[in-house]
């Protein structure tokens, strides 16, 4: 891929699942990468597990709904590795239920990891990336923000990521930032593993290819939009569901 070696990615949420996944394939190709998450002890082990893998790899502690924490986080990155080339704010989380069940707080933590955050650790990264006349922006949302029925927080935190991503290239894409979304849907998690067969059933059911997808489709979603060769793509939404955004329900 055009462009990668020596490159340097923050990942949020990255020491398990989507966001381990996508570190791991950026650090082959010779990025420089940065390990976020909120549990130490995830964290320090994918760290171990990159550098005897030979790759340059830093781990930081970090709640990213906390400014000056995410400050702290990028400005050690740039002191340690010199840059911050791409930003994959990856890290998510869901409180579901109907509307009736749901809680202020449900609400808060909702929104604040998947938006807050992410406003945050882009506001933190692009002034490294405008002074170095480039960088790369990927959002993680998910094909809710199209709208489901017991994800209140969810949908519109992640609704609200996409007119962030359409935001922020607009401001940024003069300065050789680009700023784009990628939605998931049915991703293979752990969670997927532990649901009930006939729940796992129902969701294949609404599912147009009929199988869900694994952490190396998001991976190779965000890989095409690192890329230079991706240069001249900014402000999209690129769905990676299995055609799951093709209808609502």
């Amino acid at each position: 891929m055009a462009g990668l070696q020596g490159k340097v990615a923050l990942i949020t949420g990255s020491a398990s699942g989507m966001g381990k996944k996508t570190a791991q394939r950026l650090a082959e190709r010779g990025v420089k990468i940065v390990i976020n998450d909120i549990v130490p002890e995830k964290v320090e082990q994918t760290v171990q597990e990159f550098r005897a893998q030979g790759f340059e790899v830093m781990g930081k502690v970090a709640d990213i709904c906390n400014a000056s924490a995410v400050a702290e986080m990028v400005k050690e990155a740039v002191e340690r590795f010199g840059s911050v080339d791409i930003l994959v704010n990856n890290a998510g989380m869901e409180k579901a239920g109907a509307l009736r069940n749901l809680s202020e707080k449900d609400w808060d933590v909702t929104v604040n990891v998947n938006l807050k955050g992410a406003f945050l650790c882009s506001q933190a990264v692009h002034g490294y990336m405008v002074e170095k006349g480039g960088g790369r922006i990927i959002n993680i949302a998910s094909r809710a923000w199209l709208g489901g029925a017991g994800q209140a927080p969810y949908a519109s935190a992640k609704a609200g990521l996409v007119g962030l991503t359409r935001t922020l290239a607009l401001e940024l894409g003069r300065k050789g930032v680009t700023v784009n979304c990628i939605a998931p849907g049915l991703i293979h998690t752990p969670m997927w593993d532990e649901l009930p067969e006939k729940n796992r059933s129902a969701f294949l059911a609404k599912q147009p290819t009929g199988k869900i997808g694994e952490d190396d489709d998001i991976a190779n979603a965000i890989l095409f939009f690192v890329d230079d060769d991706a240069s001249f793509i900014t402000g999209q939404v690129f769905y990676v569901c299995g055609g799951r955004s093709l209808f609502a329900g």
